[in-house]
């Protein structure tokens, strides 16, 4: 039996004339490139959301509004550690020979950090519409984003995943 990832190791030396660690270390540099795009937002909002607890509106919100702020700060604070993750397990495992096991466990800390960005998103933007224009409107807009988020993050790859490769 193949160690997992290893199943496209002849196509890619077939076409891409890329053996398994060269394949690895192409694979993380891709993996840090997604992270360095996504993490400065993730940032900059969980630093804007640290903030709001100081403001003067913040004593008026309710007790739902008081656990979507937590939820969405929390939620925050997750997606920058995994996001983070990969970068700190590097650093851990560094010349250590272990490229590959980093890549597989620094996929799943982005999946995983991804899927707090969507919730940090998602209850954010509830947060906000709630305070602007009503709980209903909040929670149907807010559905509406995990719609969207659910298909173009998950349904369109995986769809694409299904399709054959083209030549």
């Amino acid at each position: 039996m193949r160690a997992p990832g290893c199943r496209d190791d002849a196509w890619n030396a077939r076409e891409r004339a890329e053996g398994p660690l060269q394949r690895a270390d192409r694979n993380f540099a891709e993996l840090l490139q997604e992270l360095r795009v996504v993490l400065t937002g993730v940032q900059i909002l969980f630093g804007f959301l640290l903030t709001l607890s100081f403001s003067a509106r913040f004593d008026a919100l309710d007790g739902v509004q008081h656990a979507v702020f937590v939820v969405t700060l929390s939620a925050a604070a997750l997606s920058s550690t995994l996001l983070v993750a990969p970068v700190a397990a590097h650093r851990l495992l560094f010349q250590r020979g272990r490229k590959r096991e980093l890549v597989r466990c620094g996929h799943r800390m982005a999946l995983a950090g991804l899927t707090a960005l969507a919730v940090t998103l998602s209850a954010g933007l509830f947060l906000v519409l709630d305070l602007a224009v009503g709980r209903a409107t909040a929670a149907a807009m807010t559905g509406g984003l995990l719609l969207v988020t659910a298909v173009l993050w998950v349904g369109v790859p995986l769809r694409m995943r299904g399709t054959p490769t083209p030549r």
